[in-house]
């Protein structure tokens, strides 16, 4: 009689063995479990990505619309100081953009080879502010322009360690430009 009990309780190990492996209550949930840490790091990054392009892209229109107000002699019809400049611009992009991060650089000379067309770097101080002093010079009439406007765009950590960040601070810099001459404005 012992040995029919172990047959039969090996019997039915099997057969219990056999129904969880036929059994799919929750599998659907251990395999979301698998996939979704993948799935969500890359749906954030998309998100990433989509943010700064849009970002990227706002700034560069902007950028075009005051290059116009320079190019046409406007500022300086108006005297435009840097701060006034700076205010100018930042109302064409208060929507999505916080002006306190925005900086602006603006030089001219009578040649190309004057200028500086070098991407911007930005220094940082101890307490984390940026430390560059940026010039104002939107030049006089047929002079050559280059306006930059740089933006330190926040981004936020993704899972898996996906960030877009290339600043020391985990922002994003981003840079928008423009090369022009003046026109010959009275």
């Amino acid at each position: 009689m012992p040995e029919l009990r172990a047959i039969s309780g090996k019997r039915r190990l099997r057969e219990l063995f056999a129904t969880f492996r036929k059994d799919e209550d929750g599998a659907n949930a251990v395999e979301f479990a698998l996939v979704a840490p993948v799935f969500i790091a890359l749906l954030v990054g998309i998100i990433q990505i989509f943010l700064v392009f849009f970002g990227q892209q706002l700034l560069q229109q902007v950028v075009q619309q005051s290059a116009r107000q320079v190019m046409t002699g406007q500022v300086q019809a108006a005297g435009m100081t840097q701060t006034q400049f700076s205010t100018l611009v930042c109302s064409q992009v208060r929507i999505i953009f916080n002006c306190n991060n925005l900086m602006i650089s603006v030089q001219s000379g009578s040649s190309w080879s004057a200028l500086s067309a070098a991407a911007p770097t930005l220094t940082f101080n101890a307490d984390g502010s940026v430390a560059n002093n940026w010039p104002y010079n939107p030049g006089g009439p047929s002079d050559k322009v280059i306006l930059a406007v740089i933006y330190q765009w926040p981004v936020f950590m993704g899972p898996l360690g996906f960030t877009l960040a290339n600043l020391p601070n985990g922002n994003r810099q981003i840079t928008a430009s423009a090369a022009f001459q003046n026109e010959p404005y009275q």
